[in-house]
């Protein structure tokens, strides 16, 4: 990277810096290279480390820097698609599905996945039974970039193999292919700006609290609600895509 005059640049001097070496990421740089350090880019563009901080910290934000621990700051990869579109209807896990199955557990939806799911109660105390829980992870260049809580009812899943044979990522894996065995009628899918819990946190290496997008599915089969999806994605790493116009995108 080759220095340049900032002194006569009209906007703050760490705003076009950010412009200058997000074009030398893209011309000199591979995805997962390490840039060198602060001291070495600060005499390399003549400016102060504190503006060089700046410009470095804007550039994280957009998702083109990524700071590792024990690493360094590395050029990010490609911000990760998510297809908003309901054009395509197709289940999770089926055809080129780039999600991992980790984990299934039984527990009883959060409020707001109830009121979109068709569960029965309990007789004896009124409490709404509870769903499968089908745990995934979504990554990219060996990162993290996703995680999903799919919400399956026992109704939506009759043919499964009775439970305490499998257990983990096989029932999970279950899970998924008796959905696929049912007739996809429709999906619908609201998006909105969220704060990382507790768990994605950990699971997406960012801190409680981060901004994520939060991506609701809910599939329709048979006239009910037969599972919802709540994925939450790194807004730093994704981008969101619509149906057929696959380079409209709304950068977090």
């Amino acid at each position: 990277m080759g220095t340049t005059q900032l002194e006569s640049v009209p906007e703050p001097k760490y705003w076009h810096l950010k412009t200058v070496i997000g074009e030398a990421l893209d011309s000199e740089f591979e995805v997962g290279e390490i840039l060198p350090n602060e001291r070495e880019l600060a005499a390399r563009f003549g400016v102060a480390r504190a503006t060089l901080r700046q410009a470095l910290e804007q550039l994280e934000l957009e998702g083109r820097l990524q700071r590792r621990r024990g690493v360094g700051t590395t050029v990010a990869p490609p911000r990760v698609g998510v297809d908003v579109s309901t054009v395509q209807h197709r289940w999770p896990g089926a055809g080129e599905d780039s999600w991992q199955a980790v984990d299934c557990a039984s527990a009883v939806p959060p409020a707001a996945v109830l009121r979109l799911l068709d569960t029965d109660t309990d007789p004896a105390t009124g409490a709404a039974r509870p769903v499968h829980v089908v745990r995934r992870l979504r990554a990219t260049h060996g990162q993290a970039v996703a995680a999903e809580q799919l919400y399956v009812p026992l109704a939506s899943v009759p043919g499964l193999v009775a439970p305490g044979t499998l257990a983990g990522p096989a029932l999970a894996r279950g899970v998924l292919r008796e959905l696929e065995q049912l007739p996809l009628e429709g999906q619908d899918r609201a998006v909105e700006l969220g704060s990382a819990r507790a768990d994605d946190a950990k699971e997406l290496d960012r801190l409680p609290g981060a901004p994520v997008l939060v991506v609701t599915t809910r599939y329709l089969s048979g006239g009910r609600t037969a599972a919802v999806s709540v994925a939450t994605y790194r807004a730093d790493t994704c981008r969101l895509t619509f149906g057929d116009v696959g380079d409209l995108q709304i950068a977090s």
